[in-house]
């Protein structure tokens, strides 16, 4: 706010990591901790949870999976462990509608935020009745919704002092992190999937159907009040790669492996490789699942189980492309981005080999941040989502020849899933 154009600032927006949980008491002091999506210590919760509900009719009205990632098994969890904490919260916050209340006094939490805790009826674009009744939560004590165009203006004393450049400025209200990242990719509609892979990944379309079904083992959120997010994520990502590296002694030179790996036709490696290292999420979400790989021999190199790696991670994010597939128009494009692939460009031709689909890598960085100026821009009637489309840096096509070979590769690995993993979904590749 030292920058020299600061008194040039017409609106400010955020983007947020989703899922976040505080408490406040009475007095508005927070009184717990900051709980994240991360933590999986409602899992039992989660479990008996399931047993009480109808879990077709909750993934289609909340959009969302009872999983430990949501709030549903989080609040069942603190009101069994932490009774009197749970009992003094009079205000359960998401970290961004905090810092709102802190800055105006009183804000409304998005739509696009709220669509991220499993608590939203996703249709009448208010907290769940059902689960609220269920676990005998009360709605005063939860934010009030709005869409994030519902613009907050006029900083509390304390922080207009702080902050003068912004106290008259208006403040979109967040979106979250994933739905931003959409929109800074040039997702927008539904002839654009958008795949992000960094740590984890996720592969997302936005639609503006007013009521799409969410496929079995997927998600569906909001962008605002016309839009919807429907997608899966994955906790496999780059993650695989830095744990080959450390675990099978690869060579530092990432050139020298990706030119090596590019010389090795697909699936030549005799291996299937489930890489639920870290559990899983879309599509099956069985949180104790653990990764496997399957035929192993004496002359199976480090090389060999790298690639089966990447191939395996490819595979996994194939499942949630077949299952957006019925809800795109046609020969949808990918719009991918983030570190892991602008660092391996052979991993960006195995992903577009396994999704059989044509990927454009997008130049564009902090695409998070980009989507969120371009919402900020369209909450003031500037331009429409479309109107800013990010540079291309290249354009990847898929090989057909290696494409009916991975989906071989796929075929196995559900197998091996199958016999692994004990989840409730069904995995059916689609041709």
């Amino acid at each position: 706010l030292h920058h020299p154009r600061a008194d040039e600032i017409e609106v400010a927006a955020m983007a947020l990591f989703t899922d976040s949980l505080l408490g406040l008491d009475a007095a508005g002091e927070v009184i717990s901790p900051v709980y994240t999506y991360g933590d999986t210590r409602s899992a039992y919760d989660v479990q008996l949870l399931n047993s009480q509900i109808d879990l077709t009719a909750t993934h289609q009205r909340t959009g969302c999976i009872n999983h430990t990632t949501y709030l549903p098994g989080r609040l069942h969890w603190l009101q069994r462990t932490e009774p009197q904490m749970f009992q003094a919260v009079r205000q359960w916050l998401d970290i961004a509608t905090y810092l709102y209340t802190l800055w105006f006094g009183d804000a409304p939490c998005s739509y696009s935020v709220a669509s991220w805790t499993g608590l939203l009826d996703r249709a009448a674009l208010a907290w769940d009745t059902v689960w609220f009744d269920l676990l005998g939560l009360d709605s005063a004590c939860f934010p009030r919704l709005s869409d994030y165009d519902d613009m907050q203006v006029g900083l509390l004393p304390a922080y207009a002092a702080r902050w003068p450049a912004l106290k008259e400025v208006p403040f979109c209200l967040a979106v979250a992190d994933g739905a931003a990242a959409n929109v800074g990719s040039g997702g927008v509609d539904a002839s654009h999937m958008v795949l992000t892979v960094g740590t984890t990944a996720a592969l997302r379309i936005i639609l503006d159907a007013e009521m799409p079904p969410v496929p079995p083992g997927l998600w569906g959120y909001r962008l605002d009040a016309a839009h919807h997010v429907i997608g899966g994520a994955t906790f496999e990502g780059g993650n695989i790669f830095h744990w080959a590296r450390s675990v099978l002694l690869l060579p530092e030179d990432d050139v020298a492996l990706s030119t090596e790996l590019a010389r090795r036709p697909p699936d030549s490696h005799g291996l299937v490789f489930l890489p639920l290292l870290a559990g899983e999420r879309s599509p099956g979400w069985a949180g104790d699942a653990t990764g496997a790989i399957a035929g192993l021999r004496l002359s199976t190199s480090a090389l060999d189980i790298l690639q089966a790696a990447y191939e395996g991670v490819a595979l996994r994010l194939a499942l949630t492309a077949d299952q957006l597939a019925p809800l795109t128009t046609g020969a949808t494009h990918v719009m991918a981005g983030g570190g892991a692939l602008a660092a391996s460009p052979i991993w960006v031709q195995t992903i577009a080999n396994a999704l059989n689909r044509t990927i454009h890598l997008v130049a564009e960085t902090e695409i998070t941040a980009r989507g969120t100026a371009i919402l900020a821009l369209r909450a003031l009637g500037r331009c429409s989502l479309a109107d800013h489309p990010p540079a291309i840096e290249q354009v990847v096509q898929p090989i057909p020849e290696h494409v009916a070979i991975l989906r071989g590769a796929l075929e196995r690995q559900i197998d091996l899933y199958r016999k692994l993993v004990n989840s409730g979904y069904s995995l059916t590749p689609h041709s």
